[in-house]
C-alpha cells in the first residue's frame, strides 16, 4: 500500500487506495483502485513495482461496457520485443487507450495484444492505419476484438464449406479407392476424388 501510495501520489493528490485481495488467503489479487482528488495523467504507466511494469487505466465500473468489446482492437503477429509501453506508445497516436496488453506467458511476449480504446472510431482509425503494417520488420494484423462466441460461431459456418477429408491408418487390407469408398459411402455420400 505504501510504495502504491509513493507511486501514485506525485500524480496528484490521493482519496483512498484499495488493493483488490483473494477472499479467503486474502492475498493480493494483483490490482488496485487509487482515487485521486481531481484528474489526473498517466505519466507513471509502466512504471516498475516489484520488478514489474504497472499498467494503469481509468477504471469502468459498468461491467456491460466492459464486456462490450466496442473500442476493443486485436493484434497479432507482434514481434517478441515489443512490451505494453512500446503498444501503448504506437497505437495512442490513434485515441485515448483505456488498457492495452501484450500478452504473455513464462517466455515472454506471446505474439498478440489488445488495445482498448475509449470509443470506436479511435479503434476503427487503428485498424485502418496499422493493419498490414510493419512493427519491427514483422507485418501486423490488427482487427476488431471478436468474443470467443463471434470466432466459433464463425468457425461453425466455415466449418460446413469443409467437404474433404484426409484418412489414414485405415489397415493393408483396404488397397484401393473402391473398397474405401463402399466403406464410407455407408457414412456419408462419397464423391469422386480430386487428384
Amino acid at each position: 500500500l505504501a510504495m502504491l501510495y509513493e507511486k501514485s501520489s506525485p500524480a496528484g493528490p490521493v482519496l483512498s487506495i484499495r488493493v483488490c485481495r483473494d477472499m479467503i488467503t486474502r492475498r493480493s489479487l494483483g490490482y488496485a483502485y487509487v482515487n485521486f482528488q481531481q484528474p489526473v495523467t498517466f505519466a507513471m504507466n509502466f512504471d516498475v513495482i516489484k520488478g514489474k511494469p504497472i499498467r494503469i487505466m481509468w477504471s469502468q465500473r459498468d461491467p456491460s461496457l466492459r464486456k462490450s468489446g466496442v473500442g476493443n482492437v486485436f493484434i497479432k503477429n507482434l514481434d517478441k520485443s515489443i512490451d505494453n509501453k512500446a503498444l501503448y506508445d504506437t497505437f495512442s497516436a490513434f485515441g485515448n487507450i483505456l488498457s492495452c496488453k501484450v500478452v504473455c506467458d513464462e517466455n515472454g511476449s506471446k505474439g498478440y495484444a489488445f488495445v482498448h480504446f475509449e470509443t470506436q472510431e479511435a479503434a476503427d482509425k487503428a485498424i485502418e492505419k496499422m493493419n498490414g503494417m510493419l512493427l519491427n520488420d514483422r507485418k501486423v494484423f490488427v482487427g476488431r476484438f471478436k468474443s470467443r462466441k463471434e470466432r466459433e460461431a464463425e468457425l461453425g459456418a466455415k466449418a460446413k464449406e469443409f467437404t474433404n477429408v484426409y484418412i489414414k491408418n485405415f489397415g493393408e487390407e483396404i488397397d484401393d479407392e473402391i473398397t474405401l469408398r463402399d466403406e464410407w459411402s455407408a457414412k456419408a455420400p462419397v464423391g469422386k476424388d480430386k487428384k
